[in-house]
């Protein structure tokens, strides 16, 4: 055992989870399930989409009741019916989707339904902005005014106004679903500034998160749901994240990365000193078949907005592009994808899917005017494409091609979206952060897919922040900062040190890629 095992393990459990269980008709989502969490302690629970981690946590919430086993505080069995109970008891969780009020300031955001009040009973406002203050004090947010509309604010911010909103509960325990999905790399590092100041004060943070980094940087414990059935808990110090990844998808993973290999064919894509704006700036490289160029580098590089030049949506205001060896314009999307590009967007949910319509009106909407090239929609041809795309891709989906993809895990819908745009036919996908958001599972099956069309002869540009998915899948990195090309890095000589390196370098005047 662990020293710091050890220092947890002398203080008593604030809640306890004792053979727990959960159904939804005849699904079983959670099977005598055990779980603690002590103050002070930062609880990392880890598991797939699907797992049974947000069942887990809404019963800790108040939102569901369990259908057998026990709830305990501090030793003493309790049922909550409510989310106010669990507020009540000192538990308070800030999911990934903020539940703020976007036109109520910060201040009203933190004490809504639980305002200060004057002798009378009115709500005392001075009261309740002096107290708002202080909880934002204590996570050390000067940055943030009390009389701001929370509308105005960015994400981290409002997620911090979500942390202090559950401080204002006088909260033992924080819930933390997700919590880095949506920040910047700055903000993730502010964020768990908040979080070890939390730790600090005696809170216990039951910390979900797919990103194996923050866990192994924060977490006192890990635990990890499969399949309704807790694995196990182990101490941080004790594990490494091969077996953590074995424990959630319960199979050997020898690698996250599975790189096959492809034969790199002729140039399909030429790139000479394109300009758009301050981002993209004297960009130049060329992509063959079947290959897969890695493009990394700071947030703010220019990464994406390279991708958006080369798909139209923002089109270059000077330099060359060639597609198959041919001098060609790209001004919209459309034009785009009629040369064969495709781009698979960094933000699915927004740009990438229309999450209440089905899997197979999705699937076919990037190439409608193939399906459709009279007056009338196929149905049965758009039906028969969406079952071989889900056949192909791997995607599951429990009512089939007519179940809505806002229904669906995160790594489904990035099928998903692949699969939509794989329905054009391109020669280019452009991949803009495709593991994001998804768990470890479903990663490995995204980058396998990858591999398999690499090796069907697409060539592929990746964008991705994370280092390690661009050295083990890429078989060229291009490295961007400030808008420029700094480097082009070969896969035998990728490490993290030479992209590293690159990715704050500054480009001189002749910088070639």
């Amino acid at each position: 055992m662990s020293s710091n095992f050890q220092e947890h393990s002398s203080i008593k459990p604030y809640v306890r989870l004792v053979d727990v269980s959960k159904s939804f008709g005849s699904v079983r989502v959670l099977k005598d399930i055990a779980f603690d969490v002590r103050p002070g302690e930062i609880h990392a629970l880890l598991g797939e989409n699907g797992a049974g981690k947000s069942t887990m946590i809404k019963i800790l919430s108040g939102l569901h009741q369990p259908d057998g086993g026990v709830l305990e505080i501090e030793g003493q069995s309790v049922r909550f019916a409510s989310a106010r109970d669990a507020n009540a008891a000192g538990i308070a969780t800030v999911y990934q989707e903020l539940l703020l009020f976007p036109d109520l300031t910060v201040a009203e955001n933190i004490f809504l339904g639980h305002y200060p009040r004057k002798a009378m009973g009115c709500i005392d406002w001075a009261e309740a902005r002096v107290k708002a203050r202080d909880l934002l004090d204590s996570l050390d947010c000067d940055d943030l005014d009390v009389d701001t509309r929370i509308a105005t604010l960015s994400v981290a911010q409002r997620q911090r106004v979500e942390i202090a909103k559950a401080l204002s509960h006088k909260a033992r325990i924080l819930i933390m679903d997700e919590p880095t999905a949506s920040l910047t790399e700055k903000d993730v590092t502010r964020l768990m500034e908040v979080v070890r100041n939390l730790k600090a004060r005696g809170v216990g943070i039951i910390y979900v998160s797919h990103r194996m980094p923050e866990i192994f940087a924060l977490a006192d414990r890990v635990s990890v749901l499969r399949d309704g059935v807790m694995i196990d808990t182990l101490d941080i110090a004790d594990t490494d994240e091969a077996t953590l990844v074995a424990m959630m998808v319960g199979r050997s993973i020898e690698q996250l990365f599975p790189k096959g290999e492809s034969k790199i064919g002729e140039p399909v894509l030429e790139v000479s000193k394109l300009n758009h704006g301050r981002l993209v700036r004297d960009i130049s490289f060329t992509l063959k078949r079947g290959e897969v160029l890695g493009i990394a580098g700071l947030v703010g590089s220019g990464r994406t907005e390279l991708a958006l030049t080369l798909f139209g949506i923002t089109p270059a205001t000077s330099g060359e592009i060639r597609v198959k060896g041919k001098p060609v314009s790209i001004r919209t999307p459309r034009q785009a994808r009629d040369l064969g590009l495709a781009y698979v967007p960094e933000d699915r949910g927004l740009q990438g899917l229309v999450k209440s319509m089905s899997i197979n009106e999705n699937v076919s909407m990037a190439a409608l005017d193939r399906i459709a090239p009279g007056l009338f929609l196929n149905f049965a041809e758009e039906a028969r494409r969406a079952v071989d795309a889900v056949k192909r891709l791997g995607v599951r989906a429990r009512a089939g091609i007519q179940q809505p993809v806002g229904e669906l895990s995160g790594g489904n819908q990035q099928k998903v979206v692949i699969a939509k745009w794989l329905e054009t036919t391109p020669d280019i996908l452009i991949l803009d952060e495709p593991t994001r958001g998804v768990d470890v599972g479903a990663k490995a099956e995204i980058h396998a897919m990858m591999s398999d069309l690499a090796a069907e002869g697409l060539a592929i540009i990746m964008i991705s922040s994370e280092l390690p998915e661009v050295i083990g899948m890429s078989d060229r990195i291009l490295v961007m900062n400030n808008g420029q090309v700094t480097g082009m890095i070969d896969r035998a000589h990728a490490t993290p040190e030479t992209v590293g390196a690159a990715m704050t370098k500054q480009a001189g005047p002749r910088e070639a890629a």
